[in-house]
């Protein structure tokens, strides 16, 4: 097979490391080759704090993903996330200089390429330059400034920081896994993809992506990006609470959220319990849901109060700004029991699960099923946009190079076609002048045979 045909997603996340193989099938939608996954050992809060483990973890996911998929992998759209992202807005413009030619996706890139350039705080990188609303000349509010014609291009974009160092130590693991990173790209972006709909984007929705040590925000409105941000809070710390609440280790804290957890202590009764087992010949230990409901509940509120501080950054209870859609939680949080009915009260707004399998074509068991798949998905979709831009790319190149031939092609013939008259002239010219010369000859020849004839004629 081809490398051409297939995409790569990585998703490399504090609890665990995922890759995802794919392609597109004839349908447009994603046939998925094969998945690996592996614990993520050296990450913590979306940051890596441990090379070497990370390099190790990547090698895992990667190793499996190939042998199930059966093609060798090399290059990969990875995702970034952590407490050191930030966004802001920011308005550019350029001066074209053809406006009486429309503007192009060059003229786009020349943009981008000019915001690019802004002086960030120190150690700061941009990661996204991404538009928002357009305005040629005089006239605003355009979404697709390409094929109009205008002197001055400018534009709104929201713009995605991040720390230099935290993006290259993302980048080493990668290159010393053995892979080659095609993108990076802000994960609750790529989670975004995979599981809200153009509609929801439209209306006006907030993606809330729960992972094990961040929580992801992205906030849409008329299909447009509005705001972006990571909270350092996520099922990684719930563990902890139970942990230290319930005097247990990680191992059953995490059993106990995953299985028994709950985000709403008045759904659950007093009189159930769950029974721990005792380490090394220690009794046992009974835990009531109730209790282990509250723990949890003081986080998830805490988490919870977190968004709604966003929410209300961005303006989403402004008339304008009003999110129709409501919110969308995924990630592997999101897992958790009563969590939507608690993000209701909690943030005033409708809310709905986000399962990313509904643009994966052969998911027949339903493994891809579960919200903890939303970015790895959505890092494979973005991984295949970029192929596909690329072939695109390739194609329009070639048709230009097969246009050029033809028009050259074209302007030899027409060249022959006029060199064609005058060559006929030429020959035509030579032609007759055979034939005035046949005609001398043959006129000076009577002559001759007139004189000779008389001379005779005379003698006589």
């Amino acid at each position: 097979m081809e490398n051409q045909e297939y995409s790569v997603g990585l998703d490399i996340g504090t609890t665990k490391i995922v890759a995802i193989v794919g392609r597109r099938n004839a349908h447009g939608k994603i046939e998925v080759l094969g998945v690996g996954k592996a614990k993520s050992l050296g990450v913590h809060k979306g940051i890596v704090n441990n090379i070497s483990q990370t390099i190790n973890s990547i090698k895992a996911a990667v190793s499996e993903a190939q042998s199930s998929a059966g093609v060798p992998i090399r290059k990969v759209t990875v995702g970034i996330a952590g407490k050191h992202i930030r966004s802001l807005q920011h308005s550019d413009y350029i001066m074209r200089e053809h406006p009486d030619k429309f503007i192009t996706d060059d003229d786009i890139e020349a943009l981008k390429d000019q915001v690019k350039k802004l002086v960030m705080l120190p150690g700061e990188e941009i990661i996204h330059v991404l538009p928002q609303e357009y305005k040629v000349d005089s006239e605003g509010e355009i979404q697709e400034p390409v094929g109009m014609h205008g002197k001055r291009l400018e534009a709104n974009f929201h713009v995605v920081v991040g720390q230099m160092g935290s993006i290259r130590n993302i980048a080493r693991c990668v290159r010393e896994a053995g892979l080659e990173m095609e993108a990076l790209t802000l994960e609750p972006l790529a989670s975004s993809e995979a599981v809200l709909t153009k509609e929801e984007k439209e209306a006006g929705v907030a993606i809330v992506d729960i992972g094990g040590g961040t929580t992801d925000i992205a906030i849409f409105k008329d299909n447009i990006i509005r705001h972006t941000c990571v909270i350092p809070y996520g099922g990684g710390i719930i563990t902890e609470d139970i942990k230290e609440g319930c005097s247990i280790i990680e191992k059953h804290a995490e059993q106990l959220k995953v299985k028994f957890g709950s985000a709403v202590p008045e759904l659950e009764k007093d009189s159930t319990f769950v029974t721990i087992p005792g380490l090394h010949g220690r009794p046992d230990k009974e835990i009531s849901l109730k209790t282990l409901a509250q723990i949890i509940n003081a986080r998830v509120e805490e988490i919870l109060e977190m968004v709604n501080t966003e929410l209300k950054a961005y303006g989403a209870f402004e008339q304008k700004k009003k999110l129709i859609a409501g919110i969308v939680l995924t990630g592997g949080g999101s897992n958790l029991k009563h969590l939507r009915q608690l993000a209701n009260y909690t943030t005033g707004f409708d809310s709905r699960i986000g399962f990313a399998n509904e643009y994966i074509a052969n998911d027949k068991n339903q493994y891809l099923k579960g919200p903890e798949f939303a970015t790895s998905i959505g890092l494979l979709m973005e991984s295949l946009k970029i192929r596909d831009k690329k072939q695109g790319a390739e194609t329009e190149e070639l048709v230009e190079e097969e246009m050029a031939k033809a028009e050259t092609a074209a302007a030899q013939t027409e060249a022959v076609q006029q060199a064609q008259p005058t060559a006929i002239v030429q020959e035509q010219a030579t032609v007759n002048e055979q034939q005035e010369n046949r005609r001398a000859k043959l006129t000076f020849g009577q002559s001759l045979m007139e004189k000779v004839k008389k001379f005779f004629e005379e003698v006589e």
